[in-house]
């Protein structure tokens, strides 16, 4: 008689992950809701290690809580060295941060709550169309 293995694993995201390169693919951030508003400079600095249409995995500088408004610049690859213009520019939250005892840099993820100009969602999705990318495990 024939055993069949179930897998127990459900997939719980929504959109596919791609693997980008840290070294290439920098990210700034800022926090959101301060008084500065709109004009907040991008403080934050570090890389992205993989990215989806809903979120991101990366790291920082320095430590962001859990529940933290977040607005990300990320410069991925052939779109553009630190072109403002040409960086994907999404608003999102903290999900979770690595523990903050310790000197960063901090990995972070964060799922996206809106991209912030037209047409950055479909320069994502172009940019990962283009097979250069494997997709995260």
């Amino acid at each position: 008689m024939a055993t069949v293995s179930i897998s127990r694993h459900i997939e719980r995201r929504q959109f596919p992950r791609f693997v980008v390169e840290p070294m290439y693919t920098p990210v700034a951030a800022r926090v959101e809701g301060g008084a500065d508003g709109e004009d907040a400079p991008f403080d934050l600095e570090g890389h992205a290690y993989d990215i989806s249409e809903g979120g991101a995995r990366f790291e920082l500088d320095r430590a962001v809580a859990p529940g933290t408004a977040i607005a990300m610049r990320v410069f991925l690859p052939g779109i553009g060295e630190r072109d403002e213009g040409r960086s994907v520019l999404v608003y999102a939250s903290v999900i979770w941060s690595e523990d903050t005892d310790e000197a960063g840099p901090y990995r972070t993820a964060a799922v996206f709550t809106h991209f912030a100009r037209a047409g950055d969602r479909d320069r994502l999705l172009r940019h990962f169309a283009g097979g250069r990318y494997r997709m995260a495990a």
